[in-house]
């Protein structure tokens, strides 16, 4: 680890994505600054330099779901449905340039792990194309532990994310349905990787809450990205580290079942809506996904 930053933003936003009828909807937004001077996080401290508390609740230790990717050829539709109309007048949120597809070129397992790979190629009106592979409908849960062991892909512009939306979205729409966001990254310097939780206040606009790290070697080594979800609680981490915390009180959309997301977009504004103009193509590589109880 590089650095931790020790900021928490409350930002009220117009919401920027809406029920797609039928296909999820994303609310992957906003934007991180960074602070150089933050000191290293000490996790033995009574609360470590973010202001966390170690967590003191369940160790969710019984494997209930996962995906080891071992299986070579197309990701198994047992467990993932790929989404690939887009909801938004022929686009997706968020100012994004992808097409998601759900060809064999964007998304495949190989030697032990899932590729979602991002490509520069004139399709269906678009410029790039990519995957966006969900459970909905297929697996889903409430609280519990979610653990991503992930390669993220280079070059500006690329925007993978690992993340979680109510299952009951086609019925309350976003943000009601609430998300909940392990990894994104493409907001900053390479390696800055964010978490994020998404809900609507008491008027039903969408605001959340984030924070974010920097970590060395994100795309040539594995990192573990995590997230720990109690009926009063979400924390997330990053190779064990927890820098993000999110109290659940009453009322908040976090005591239904969630869904998980793998993706790769292209451009948009979380990455400032530029696209390295020499970018050919790169992946996500996922060794695992496990769920535990």
């Amino acid at each position: 680890m590089k650095r931790f930053l020790t900021f928490f933003v409350i930002l009220f936003l117009t919401a920027c994505s809406k029920d797609e009828g039928g296909n999820t909807t994303s609310g992957e937004v906003g934007t991180v600054t960074p602070d150089p001077t933050t000191p290293t996080v000490d996790l033995n401290a009574p609360t470590n330099s973010l202001g966390i508390a170690p967590s003191t609740t369940g160790d969710f230790t019984t494997l209930i779901w996962a995906d080891e990717f071992d299986t070579d050829g197309r990701p198994d539709p047992n467990n993932w449905f790929h989404e690939t109309v887009p909801p938004d007048n022929g686009n997706w949120y968020n100012n994004e340039s992808q097409h998601y597809t759900d060809r064999e070129d964007n998304s495949y397992v190989d030697n032990g792990s899932l590729k979602i790979v991002a490509k520069r190629e004139n399709y269906d009106l678009k410029m790039y194309t990519s995957a966006r592979m969900i459970t909905k409908d297929l697996f889903s849960f409430k609280y519990g532990r979610v653990e991503v062991r992930a390669k993220l892909p280079v070059g500006q512009g690329t925007w993978p994310a690992i993340w979680l939306l109510g299952e009951n979205i086609d019925a309350v729409s976003w943000p009601a349905c609430g998300e909940l966001d392990i990894m994104e990254h493409g907001n900053g310097d390479p390696g800055r990787v964010s978490a994020a939780v998404h809900l609507p206040n008491s008027n039903g606009d969408h605001y959340y809450l984030t924070n974010s790290l920097e970590i060395q070697n994100e795309a040539t080594e594995y990192h573990v990205y995590s997230m720990k979800w109690t009926p009063s609680r979400i924390e997330f981490f990053v190779d064990d580290v927890q820098f993000h915390t999110f109290t659940i009180t009453a009322g908040m959309p976090f005591d239904k079942s969630f869904f998980i997301i793998l993706n790769v977009a292209m451009g948009g504004d979380y990455t400032g809506n530029f696209i390295d103009p020499s970018f050919s193509s790169s992946a996500m590589e996922v060794d695992y996904v496990r769920v535990y109880q």
